[in-house]
């Protein structure tokens, strides 16, 4: 594991240690977390676009249509 240095506001450090004990845990595992979860997102994030490509694939709509034929109701 690699370690890093951060700096923070030093108020914005003690409310983020209340957190950390009020679930039991230490602030590093939340930063540990918090970084994991970016990763996630990034990752999710890519889900969306594979199945709007593959449903465009699999499903001709026609088009282009002008912008008063996308507004029509």
């Amino acid at each position: 594991m690699k370690n890093i240095t951060l700096s923070a506001d030093e108020e914005l450090i003690e409310r983020a240690r209340e957190i950390a004990r009020s679930q039991y845990t230490s602030l590093n595992v939340l930063f540990r977390d918090w970084l994991a979860s970016l990763d996630d997102r990034k990752q999710l994030g890519a889900e969306p676009e594979r199945c709007i490509r593959e449903l465009g694939e699999a499903y001709q709509v026609g088009g282009p249509y002008s912008r008063d034929e996308l507004n029509e109701r």
